[in-house]
């Protein structure tokens, strides 16, 4: 009877699994997802019609990128939330604004568009609640570039070291403040 209650509990669980890209997120949540029973929310890649724009022309479409995955998240951070019943999520709404301050660290993005991005993102923050549990994939910025070379996606042949190495030292605030 007592692991029918923890059983119980843990399909309750909202898990977020957070980390560079390449990380294994995706692997993770899937088997997470298999193990645990629970819906599995996988990042939206495969869709995302600004995706390739982004990585073409970065500073063009930095913006418009950002509220695309802001919104995409929002939105399954609510679905989860509204079904009940705990998931696991490939890349939690908390860490865009990582890839946001990034941006804008790296002049990609202007200081106006960022503040209107966070404008959202706090706006958007009163209605969602915290996962129970976040979990960070460490890996180095080298690693994370040596896996998206070898999974050869088209749109990612852009993604440079430098963007890593900055995408990991924001990710390390992340980490120290939640």
């Amino acid at each position: 009877m007592e692991n029918q209650g923890q059983d119980s509990r843990l399909q309750d669980l909202f898990i977020g699994i957070a980390g560079l890209i390449g990380a294994g997120k995706s692997t993770l949540a899937t088997a997470l997802g298999t193990q645990l029973g629970l819906p599995v929310y996988y990042e939206p890649v495969q869709d995302n019609e600004y995706l390739a724009d982004f990585y073409a022309d970065t500073a063009k479409y930095a913006f418009a990128t950002q509220i695309y995955l802001l919104n995409r998240r929002f939105q399954q951070h609510q679905e989860i939330i509204w079904k009940g019943g705990g998931a696991v999520q490939d890349r939690t709404i908390y860490e865009d604004a990582i890839f946001a301050k990034t941006l804008v660290n790296m002049g990609l993005m202007d200081d106006r568009d960022y503040r209107t991005y966070l404008d959202l993102f706090r706006n958007m923050s009163n209605f969602m609640c915290r996962p129970n549990i976040i979990i960070y994939l460490d890996i180095s910025p080298q690693t994370s570039f040596d896996r998206i070379q070898m999974r050869s996606r088209n749109v990612e042949t852009g993604i440079s070291l430098d963007y890593l190495e900055m995408l990991h030292q924001e990710y390390e605030t992340f980490i120290e403040e939640i």
